[in-house]
This record gives C-alpha cells, sequence and structure tokens, in this order.
C-alpha cells in the first residue's frame, strides 16, 4: 500500500463519519469536564495531604 492509497483511503472514511459530527448522545460536555475538574482536584487534594514535608 502506499501512502497516496492509504491517505485517500482516510479522507473518504474521514468524510463518511463526519455525517455524524462525532458526538455520542449520552455524553454530555457539561458532566464530562466537571466531572475531569472534580477528578483532578480529588488527585490534587490527596497529593497535598502526602506530601506534608514541605
Amino acid at each position: 500500500m502506499s501512502f497516496h492509497s492509504t491517505a485517500a483511503q482516510l479522507v473518504t472514511l474521514a468524510a463518511e463519519g463526519g455525517e455524524h459530527g462525532g458526538h455520542h448522545e449520552s455524553l454530555n460536555p457539561a458532566v464530562t469536564g466537571g466531572s475531569a475538574l472534580a477528578v483532578l482536584l480529588l488527585l490534587l487534594w490527596i497529593t497535598t495531604r502526602f506530601n506534608r514535608d514541605r
């Protein structure tokens, strides 16, 4: 398979997949982002609790 034919197949695949917009119906961006923020803040809190020597 050459680079050109591989690139052409990927462009065709991307064009077909673009019809749906790439979003899953059950994923709400606000909930996903809020959950990620909460997890990161929890990890930051845990890290600061174990690092008491500073």
